[in-house]
Order: C-alpha cells, then sequence, then structure tokens
C-alpha cells in the first residue's frame, strides 16, 4: 500500500525506525509490527487505528515504555529508549507518560483522591505540593464533589474522568491513550475526548488507540496499521 508521509511541525519528540516486535513460534516468527517509522512532534495528537490484531496496543506499550523487548531503534528527546536499561526505561516512562485505558486500572479499594495522590507517591513528591496538585486536578476536571467516593460509586464516564486526572496529574508530556471511550456511551465519550483535546491545546503530546473514527476526528494525524506494518500516515484538514 502507498504510504502518505505526514510531516510534523518541529523537531521529533518521539523518532521510531523500523521498530520491529515478533514471538517465537513453531520454529519460526510470529510479526506482530514490521519496520514501522515515525516521528511524532511535540504537541501533536495522533490517532492508531486498524482492526484487531494490527498491533496498535503493542506499539502503544513500545512507545509507552512498557515494553523494551523489540527490534530497531526508539528515541525520546535524542535519547535511545531501546539501548536503555530497565531502570533508565522506567525512568524516562515516570518523568514523561502518562497512560488512560479502555477499563479505567482505578484502584477500587481507594477513594477518588487517593487514586490520584498515588502517582504523586510513587515519585516521592512532598506531601504539601501533593495536596495541592490533587486539588487542582479535582477542581480543573469538575470533580471536587467525588474525591471521597470509590470508583464503585461511580458511573463509568465519572471513572474515566478520574482515570484522565490521574493520568495528568504528573504534568506528563505525553498522555497514551488506549481506547480511552471503548467502555463508555457516546456522549460520555465525547466528553472524555473534550478533556483530552482541552489537555492537547495546552500543549500535551496525545496519541491514543481507537476503533472508533468519531474518537479520531478529535486528532490532527492518523497513522493506520494493517497485520504490523504501517498502511497509511495523513494529517486531518483543519
Amino acid at each position: 500500500m502507498e504510504l502518505a508521509q505526514s510531516q510534523t511541525a518541529g523537531a521529533a519528540m518521539i523518532r521510531l525506525e523500523n521498530v520491529e516486535k515478533s514471538y517465537p513460534y513453531k520454529g519460526g516468527r510470529t510479526w506482530v509490527l514490521r519496520q514501522i517509522t515515525l516521528d511524532v512532534a511535540e504537541g501533536d495528537f495522533v490517532t492508531i487505528m486498524g482492526p484487531s490484531g494490527s498491533g496498535k496496543s503493542t506499539l502503544l506499550a513500545i512507545l509507552g515504555m512498557l515494553d523494551g523487548e523489540f527490534d530497531g531503534e526508539y528515541y525520546f528527546d535524542g535519547k535511545p529508549v531501546h539501548k536503555s536499561s530497565v531502570k533508565e526505561r522506567n525512568r524516562l516512562h515516570k518523568e514523561n507518560i502518562g497512560f488512560v485505558f479502555q477499563h479505567f486500572h482505578l484502584l477500587d479499594d481507594l477513594t477518588v483522591y487517593e487514586n490520584l495522590d498515588i502517582p504523586l507517591s510513587y515519585r516521592d513528591v512532598p506531601r504539601k505540593e501533593r495536596q495541592a496538585r490533587v486539588a487542582e486536578v479535582l477542581d480543573r476536571f469538575q470533580i471536587v464533589g467525588k474525591k471521597d467516593l470509590y470508583p464503585a460509586q461511580l458511573s463509568g464516564g465519572q471513572q474515566q474522568q478520574v482515570a484522565v486526572a490521574r493520568a495528568v496529574i504528573a504534568n506528563p508530556r505525553v498522555v497514551l491513550a488506549d481506547e480511552p471511550t471503548g467502555s463508555l456511551h457516546w456522549r460520555q465519550g465525547e466528553q472524555i475526548m473534550e478533556m483530552l483535546k482541552a489537555l492537547n491545546d495546552d500543549g500535551t503530546t496525545i496519541i491514543q488507540v481507537t476503533h472508533d473514527e468519531r474518537v479520531a476526528a478529535f486528532s490532527r494525524r492518523v497513522i493506520e496499521l494493517a497485520d504490523g506494518w504501517i498502511s497509511s500516515d495523513r494529517r486531518r484538514a483543519n
């Protein structure tokens, strides 16, 4: 298939060069990603699309530095992630990446406030600063009234609001979202996408995986995968 390369403005924050992922299978290998080469500029909003099994979530895990077992080269701000130790890769992830998952991944036995506090405590942020950041995020996402509730007491849309708030509380440069509206009806999903769009407008880089064209319409660029290959890479018309 013809590949329409999309040029992004500014220097690339993320660069992949011939990234491949495979698993041993019956004396050979099963390929999940093939020769993935792409740049993502800081401040972009990118959607990754493709049928089930095309490699979307695997690519997102590599971009998020959750999976370091791949061939090829990955540079983040010029740093060679593919050559980094697990400890260094974890540090880069912690300092730069926020994740939003389809099924929220909130801790059921913690309140909304405590779920937001957890990422900051992992980063050894002082208690007073944590309290200030949690208060700011509760207000920003209009969930102050939910702070003492547990996830089971929230609707799906409210849980995903908390999940987005948790992903950005440490001010990551990149938010990776894996089917962020997949568990929601469209009105709830639209609200989540408006939140991600506002974050992007404020300068946060967003990379999301979705099957939904309505969700993709919020982004500036769409990369399509087919059988592990990039089949198209296009920038949406403004």
